[in-house]
């Protein structure tokens, strides 16, 4: 058996590098790390070669004084950390002490510096872990550290580096999360002697645009939330405009982390309302007392553990999932620094018209002319006023709106340019029905193109959501409805009842093959029972149980909502139109159907210029 041994140093900090110093990535991140503990306000980065043959990083941080140099390059040596209380508040991005060290014994580094108030710069040079003597050098006040030839002494592990491209594709990636968590700092970064990004220090918003572009900013809803000592702000893109693979950045307390609480909670909020095939994006910055999080579980220090992440986790997804909530009046068509203000839910209004599904349907009392081809009437035709009164909605400003858009035209004169609707309805008004399907109407901006099921879908929903906080109340039939049901159906209406009943159903079982539909959901009071009990049946199976279906809810209440919405090529009067278009006003995340997708569309004057190439 072999003697045990203590390790060379040069061997244990090569061992070191193969945690700290995975690819020229890591390198950069722990210099620009060190530039900004160093309390740099200017970073400057040139890399060539994707980083395998140089990086360097010059900062006007403090500077390391002349006789600290060879310190600075030896292994567990730093001015971070002095005590072990240290560790359980760590506030600096490095702490370790070995990243200098591990870069050192793996490449040839060249580190200048400079104290403010001394006479010249101090130079240190190592190569493959055999440093040099400390000489003077011309530098201004700050630190240059230059990074050359990574993996030279080490062939085995170059070898597993990838192309230039894809190394500096790595490299840029951690430039742009250092930058994003620091705006205030100004960065600079070339390759191959070419400028990529200049990044003056600013807010923000400037920041996030000129990292993730001006489409990310433009179409994200601002968050902005505080509990005791823990913060989150940021920006959220909204659902509607969420790429297959949008940017996710979240930072705490200034480090760019990857961490499970956080994606989960981040998932969470972005669960009810982005379709499928879509991935959330998002900037965030969540600060708190740096007791509450550790930050010393993972050599890239990439990884966190917090103290109470269940409040962590509550704080996060409640803050996203709010701001995402804005209603249809928040979100419709506003300048790029109003989209960032954080959308509240509003309740809906005193006298607000009765919902989509509680229409007159087709059949006594059912004006024809009303509905035929989902056309509107004139204000002063007898079927508008009709409509009007036997829905009961108040229509002042409405029929305001339809004097101006139609009277004129009426009397044989040319109708208006354009009609320009009450702000207080920023949906607008409604103009006509596309084959059944889309709501088309006019608004102070422009063109609004409403998909009128999805969007009903969403108003039933939340409308589920919250009366199922308690229980869904049932609303009886006078006669109940009875079906033909298979022996599966049979057999969960006698193994779930009461979950049937809590989600608003009164279904019980006549015979062998028969159900009877006594009651369904009181929201849904219009809707097809028997098409609704079904559905519900086939969910309380899929899902199997009581506990499982605690913890699919909102999937079966987004079935049930499917079904009682609206369905597309029904005819909407003018009324019932301008009514879907007022509950989406006062409805959380109007802007995506249950399933993620966009419940209306805006097009503005200058989009349908564009169009027809006006001004051109």
């Amino acid at each position: 058996m072999a003697a045990i041994r203590t390790l060379p140093d040069l061997l244990i900090s090569q061992i070191a590098a193969g945690e700290v110093v995975e690819r020229p990535a890591a390198v950069l991140k722990e210099l620009l790390e060190n530039a900004l503990d160093a309390g740099a306000t200017q970073v400057e980065v040139d890399i060539t070669a994707g980083g395998v043959k140089r990086i360097r990083v010059v900062d006007n941080g403090c500077g390391i004084a002349h006789d600290e140099l060879p310190l600075a390059l030896a292994r567990h040596a730093t001015s971070k950390i002095r005590l072990p209380g240290d560790l359980e508040a760590i506030a600096s991005l490095g702490f370790r002490g070995e990243a200098l060290a591990s870069i050192a014994s793996v490449a040839r580094v060249s580190l200048v510096s400079r104290v403010a108030g001394t006479a010249h710069a101090s130079r240190i040079e190592v190569e493959g872990g055999s440093a040099t003597s400390v000489a003077p050098a011309a530098l201004a006040a700050g630190t240059s550290i230059t990074v050359e030839e990574l993996f030279f002494n080490t062939p085995a592990r170059r070898k597993f580096l990838r192309t230039e491209a894809t190394e500096w594709g790595h490299c840029d990636e951690s430039f742009r999360r250092i930058a994003l968590a620091h705006p205030q700092v100004g960065f600079t970064l070339q390759h191959n002697a070419r400028t990529v990004h200049r990044l003056p220090p600013g807010e923000r918003q400037a920041r996030v645009a000129a990292i993730a572009g001006d489409a990310f900013i433009e179409q994200a809803v601002g968050v902005d939330v505080t509990a005791g000592d823990a913060g989150l702000t940021g920006f959220a893109v909204r659902p509607a405009y969420a790429a297959r693979g949008g940017g996710q950045y979240v930072f705490v307390n200034g480090r760019f982390v990857r961490d499970r609480v956080l994606a989960h909670a981040l998932r969470e909020a972005y669960r009810d309302v982005l379709h499928h095939d879509r991935q959330p994006a998002y900037a965030l910055w969540l600060t708190l007392d740096p007791r509450r999080v550790d930050v010393n579980v993972h050599p890239q220090k990439t990884e966190v553990r917090f103290r109470d992440s269940g409040a962590i986790h509550e704080l996060v997804r409640r803050a996203v999932e709010r701001a995402l909530a804005a209603t249809a009046a928040g979100q419709v068509a506003v300048s790029a620094a109003d989209r960032l203000g954080v959308g509240t839910a509003s309740a809906l209004p005193a006298g607000m018209v009765g919902d989509i599904a509680a229409a007159s349907p087709r059949g006594e009392g059912h004006d024809p002319s009303a509905a035929e081809g989902g056309r509107l009437a004139a204000p002063g035709s007898p079927s508008f006023a009709s409509r009007q009164a036997r829905l009961a909605i108040d229509a002042t400003e409405p029929s305001a709106f339809y004097a101006r858009l139609f009277g004129a035209h009426a009397n044989g004169a040319a109708p208006p340019a354009v009609a320009d609707p009450d702000d207080a309805h920023p949906l607008g008004f409604a103009l006509a029905q596309l084959h059944g399907v889309y709501i088309l109407a006019q608004n102070r901006h422009g063109l609004v193109l409403v998909d009128m099921h999805a969007a009903h879908e969403r108003i039933v929903y939340e409308r589920l959501k919250a009366a199922a906080d308690t229980q869904l109340p049932v609303q009886p039939l006078l006669v109940p409805v009875t079906l033909t049901a298979d022996p599966l159906e049979v057999a969960t209406v006698e193994a779930h009842g009461a979950t049937v009943a809590a989600l608003g159903f009164a279904i019980s079982v006549l015979g062998p093959q028969t159900l009877a539909v006594r009651g369904v959901p009181a929201p849904l009071a219009d809707a097809d029972p028997a098409v609704l009990a079904r559905a519900v049946l086939h969910d309380i199976r899929e899902f199997g149980g009581t506990r499982a279906l605690d913890a699919h809810r909102d999937e079966l209440l987004a079935t049930i909502a499917c079904h009682g919405a609206v369905r597309a090529h029904r005819a909407l009067t003018a009324p019932e139109m301008n009514a879907l278009l007022r509950q989406m006003e006062a409805t959380e995340r109007s802007g995506q159907c249950n399933h993620g997708r966009p419940t209306w569309y805006q097009l503005s004057l200058a989009d349908l210029d564009r169009l027809f190439l006006r001004g051109r």
